[in-house]
């Protein structure tokens, strides 16, 4: 009898570190079918691609049946978003083509962040205040109305780019002035922007699985922010959490009441939350895989993480089904720490990296500028120079290397030809 050929998966805009997911499916013995879904690559993907791990590349030409028939034809199990820019075909290609599927009714609210905010607050799940911006002076009247700091922002951006944080109407009619018109990290025009009340408190990054509308909560991470290089709240640092607790028990909870709201019944998704005094808050989510390979850390720290559930989810549901309450096979404590460049220029070195390369939790630097490249300074999460990962059985160890780090990333850190300061 001839062999029975591996199921093929169908992954929209898989671009960078999104590539973990399709190397997750690999694994598992799937086969991986690529979908692009601009004829174009976004500038903050160009570069060199290697598509020898797909069976082939389709590149969608704004034709839904044709893309459609041209998926169909290598008979897939699943569709699913490869990143942020491929949910809405990944949700359109999987709906007609008849496989467990989002739909389309929701598309918007899963991309668009005031569409977003309203959809979940019209199901009755707490949302910030905001105000969606055409012109520049749409935000005058409402930040006076307000009040405090307001948070100006892309509709459909990622990794904080075009992210304001305004403390008086002036600030945030000018933020408004900069996004409208401009180009988003995906190399589209921002039509509008959105204000958003500013929200206090802790923000946590929870990553998530769903299959059939039942949800995994795969990891948590734990968000620091300092004030740095002219912007208020700047991720420094992220903690991955252990699987139980009452905070993980609060975010669990309303993690799921968004992704009912917004209709994510399948696949991965990346929830950012923030506890405030009066309970949890949206800040904004994703129906697509959890950014900066943190899935990947939490993998080596627990033994499993999104990356998994989300296979299991696509590939195994009755394992999923059975299996979503369970604890994870170890734990371990992880710390992603993101070094924070007051400089921009020609980078020389890193001075004090074998100090960092020494510390006891000490796993991995994933070095974005190397020597002899240009550095910029850090303003959001494209401009990070370098990311370091901690690991270790013990939490006092990572917190302790996590603050010696914080410690030595400062202007000695960096050597610099014709720096321009902060």
């Amino acid at each position: 009898m001839p062999a029975t050929p591996p199921p093929l998966v169908c992954v929209v805009d898989s671009y960078g570190l999104s590539k973990t997911l399709v190397d997750e499916f690999l694994k598992r013995g799937a086969a991986v079918l690529r979908v692009q879904s601009t004829p174009e690559v976004p500038a903050a993907y160009r570069g060199p691609f290697d598509l020898s791990d797909y069976v082939d590349n389709i590149v969608h030409g704004g034709d839904l049946a044709a893309t459609a028939r041209a998926v169909a034809a290598h008979r897939p199990v699943a569709v699913v978003a490869g990143g942020e820019i491929g949910v809405e075909l990944a949700d359109a290609l999987s709906e007609s083509l008849g496989l467990a599927t989002n739909g389309t009714a929701l598309s918007a609210a899963r991309r668009d962040k005031y569409v977003m905010i309203e959809a979940i607050k019209r199901a009755g799940v707490a949302g910030a205040r905001q105000a969606l911006l055409t012109d520049a002076q749409d935000v005058l009247a409402w930040h006076r109305q307000v009040g405090g700091r307001v948070v100006v922002k892309p509709l459909r951006s990622a990794a904080g780019n075009g992210v304001h944080f305004c403390d008086t109407p002036e600030e945030s009619a000018a933020a408004a002035r900069s996004i409208i018109g401009s180009e988003n990290v995906f190399s589209d025009r921002n039509t509008a922007a959105v204000a958003q009340e500013y929200l206090r408190g802790t923000e946590y990054m929870v990553n998530t699985a769903s299959r059939d509308g039942v949800h995994r909560v795969c990891e948590i991470w734990r968000t620091t922010r300092i004030t740095a290089n002219g912007v208020a709240d700047l991720s420094d640092t992220v903690y991955l959490m252990p699987r139980r607790g009452e905070v993980q028990d609060r975010l669990t909870t309303y993690a799921g009441e968004v992704l009912d709201a917004l209709g994510i019944r399948h696949g991965p998704a990346h929830v950012e939350i923030k506890i405030t005094d009066s309970g949890p808050v949206l800040v904004e989510a994703g129906a697509r895989i959890g950014g900066a390979n943190l899935p990947h850390y939490a993998q080596l720290a627990h033994g499993a993480s999104q990356l998994d559930w989300a296979v299991d989810a696509y590939l195994d549901p009755d394992r999923f089904l059975a299996r979503h309450k369970d604890d994870d096979p170890r734990a371990l404590h992880c710390a992603f720490v993101g070094l924070v460049s007051p400089f921009s220029g020609t980078l020389r070195g890193y001075p004090h990296l074998e100090r960092v390369r020494r510390l006891e939790s000490f796993h991995e630097a994933r070095v974005a500028v190397a020597p002899g490249q240009r550095i910029r300074r850090t303003v959001d999460d494209l401009s990070y120079p370098m990311f370091v990962i901690l690991l270790h059985e013990s939490e006092e160890t990572v917190l302790r290397d996590a603050n010696t780090i914080r410690y030595l990333d400062g202007p000695s850190f960096y050597d610099v030809t014709d720096p321009d300061p902060e």
